[in-house]
């Protein structure tokens, strides 16, 4: 769909108005995608950047900090909200819809789902003349009801013809998209989320692996397997909890360490209890962004057990430190993973399977070096916030070369 309102040209005429829309701010794959986007086009001397969130109060922590800090013109709508609301969300997208008319933005890129629903839907009312959709993940999943799956499908078949192009974070995802008839193969591009890496790359040279262990009260010599990820349902503690079973009946000197925090802290900790592992299980918390690598840097495998992801962005973070991983064959992990070569892949809830690669690893140290070297490699390749964003940017120029062809011909 084509409006045939003129947009942007040079910075010297009318720049580039770019919004983003994302449904919540919190410390997430998907938050940190979109944020990282928006700071990096801000660098573009033809564009004009604004992100617009809503309003979540959950326990996961939030980056509106760091967007500001980093001079991010940052807008919060309260109506835009994470659950079903059927009222709020049509207040929502009229409040949406008056915005974009006033503020006559050429590009509208929504991320998440709510946003991608009601932003897309506000933008074609509003005559924006470029729409274009992230799939950070798929929200309709065997882990949610019936009828929640089959309105977002309903609903994302219904947005997908306002959208000019579809980007997904990795390949699997728009397979998934697709079987469900949303779209069409040729809206999707591919474009793998970028992080900041050098952090990552460089922390070897900031602490060693003995002092990461000793700083959280870890003995220098025990080994330790590790987990990042929000405690919250299909983050997969569940499956963590009885690999960590299995490699303690194997190793009883090792040490867990879980990175992260959610609603599911109390029963992961009587879980913990329950298998007699409360004196091997450290739980950290929620962590500074800037205090990630270094609680990486004390793991000497990483084991991601995650029931359904975009692409975890522990697995390229942890190859960025040159650690190996283990992780479910699902989603993008795949896309990350070469398996045997930087990690290991197992199939999807196979516990044991994964408590035998994560023991094998344990009691290797080339190995570890090995795949830690290779998986490095790889997400210094693949990852870089620079590559995410300039392929981002290549994808709207496309857009709007082919928009003004369009309007000059009419």
């Amino acid at each position: 769909m084509n409006s045939d309102r003129p947009v942007g040209g040079s910075s010297e005429e009318h720049p580039v108005r770019i919004l983003h829309i994302i449904t919540r701010l919190i410390l997430g794959g998907a938050q940190e995608n979109t944020l990282y986007t928006v700071i990096g086009q801000q660098q573009h001397p033809d564009f004009r950047v604004t992100l617009l969130v809503g309003v979540d109060d959950g326990t996961e922590g939030s980056l509106e900090e760091k967007a500001r800090a980093e001079g991010v013109d940052l807008m919060i709508l309260p109506s835009l909200i994470r659950p079903i609301r059927p009222l709020t969300d049509v207040w929502a997208t009229w409040q949406l819809y008056r915005l974009m008319k006033a503020g006559r933005y050429d590009i509208v890129h929504t991320h998440s789902s709510k946003a991608g629903i009601v932003g897309r839907v506000a933008a074609r009312l509003a005559g924006v003349p470029i729409v274009v959709h992230t799939l950070h993940s798929l929200v309709f999943h065997e882990y949610q009801s019936a009828w929640k799956n089959r309105l977002y499908i309903l609903l994302k078949r219904f947005c997908a013809p306002m959208t000019d192009v579809l980007i997904s974070v990795n390949d699997m995802t728009t397979q998934g998209a697709l079987a469900a008839g949303i779209g069409h193969p040729k809206q999707y591009v591919t474009v793998h989320s970028g992080f900041e890496l050098d952090r990552f790359v460089d922390v070897g040279r900031q602490i060693s692996i003995t002092s990461a262990k000793e700083r959280l009260g870890i003995p220098s010599e025990a080994p330790v397997v590790g987990k990042i990820a929000r405690l919250f349902a299909q983050k997969g503690h569940e499956q963590f909890f009885e690999v960590a079973s299995r490699i303690a009946q194997h190793n009883p000197e090792v040490r867990f360490l879980l990175v992260g925090d959610g609603p599911l802290r109390g029963a992961l900790e009587e879980r913990a209890r329950t298998l007699n592992l409360d004196d091997r299980v450290l739980f950290v918390g929620r962590v500074p962004p800037d205090d990630v690598p270094a609680h990486i840097q004390a793991m000497d495998v990483v084991v991601h057990t995650s029931l359904r992801e975009g692409i975890a962005r522990v697995i390229p973070q942890a190859g960025a430190v040159g650690k190996s991983v283990v992780t479910f064959e699902l989603d993008g992990a795949p896309e990350v993973i070469q398996d045997g070569v930087s990690g290991y892949l197992v199939p999807p809830m196979d516990v044991d399977a994964l408590a035998d690669r994560a023991i094998e690893l344990l009691e290797s140290p080339a190995l570890r070096s090995q795949f830690g070297q290779a998986g490095q490699e790889r997400a210094i390749s693949m990852f870089k916030i620079e590559t995410m964003v300039n392929k981002i940017n290549n994808i709207y120029q496309t857009l709007l070369a082919k928009h003004r062809k369009t309007v000059t011909s009419l």
